[in-house]
């Protein structure tokens, strides 16, 4: 990441193992009509996104090979992930009600945009690039509930910010930290990083007065803000055991009316 607004301080840049980075301007106001219909307008990214994303499936299986015999992804596929990464970062930004500004159509984003990732080329272990499907199910699990329960109570956001024009910072904290897990998540299981996907309930450890770089870098959250992540893993969870149970009610009330397993 180039110098100036988004560079790294001393933080996780320092720390031995350089973890993804999301970086999110401080929440201010926003504009309440681009909020009652922020779904509909990024529909056309949604678009785009769903072709980027069979093009970065298809890349990373191509990477997976290369990774297994070079050791690291080749810059071309390097570049593409992250690039992808990154524009799927800004659109969900903008979902999920973290910032006002409308993402651009551009894999590469203007040096002021409000939402910037950083990742960085570096070695990876082949053994971990071997396993890496079966590695990443904890972490699979852990994003997916925090994801599923920001989702299941998204209206209660959407009111939320719709009515006082922003988003308030306990929810801005949870928010960012949710989709900041995906983002490691992502970048983990796309072969971006060897760095394990840490820091759901934020950066306590590494803050250090007067050298923040943007909102959340680092992410130092408040008592509510942790709470928050907690609501949304248990509403995560309990989503999850409501849905095995509806399935499995269904799938044996239709073997009893047909006779057939």
């Amino acid at each position: 990441m180039a110098d100036g607004r988004w560079s790294p301080g001393r933080k996780e840049t320092d720390a031995d193992e350089f973890r993804p980075a999301l970086d999110i301007v401080e929440p201010g106001r926003q504009r309440r009509l681009t909020v009652f219909f922020r779904l509909l307008i990024l529909i056309p990214h949604f678009i785009v996104l769903f072709f980027l994303h069979i093009a970065a499936f298809f890349t990373v299986i191509v990477g997976w090979f290369a990774a297994l015999v070079l050791g690291r992804l080749p810059d071309p596929l390097f570049r593409f992930l992250a690039r992808f990464l990154g524009y799927d970062m800004r659109v969900s930004s903008s979902q999920m009600l973290l910032i006002d500004r409308y993402p651009p159509f551009a894999l590469t984003p203007p040096p002021d945009y409000p939402v910037q990732i950083d990742v960085r080329p570096t070695a990876l272990n082949r053994l971990a690039v071997l396993f890496r499907i079966f590695l990443m199910i904890p972490a699979a699990i852990v994003q997916s509930l925090a994801v599923y329960g920001w989702w299941a109570l998204a209206f209660v956001w959407w009111i939320i910010t719709l009515v006082l024009g922003r988003m308030p910072r306990p929810l801005f904290e949870a928010t960012a930290a949710t989709l900041r897990y995906r983002m490691r998540f992502s970048a983990y299981a796309m072969m971006l990083t060897p760095a394990y996907p840490k820091g759901l309930f934020g950066d306590d450890d590494l803050a250090a007065p007067g050298h923040a770089r943007s909102a959340t870098r680092p992410l130092v959250m408040s008592s509510a803000g942790k709470w928050l992540v907690v609501l949304f893993l248990v509403l995560g969870l309990a989503g999850n055991v409501t849905t095995s149970v509806t399935t499995t009610t269904t799938s044996d009330d239709t073997t009893e009316l047909t006779g057939r397993p």
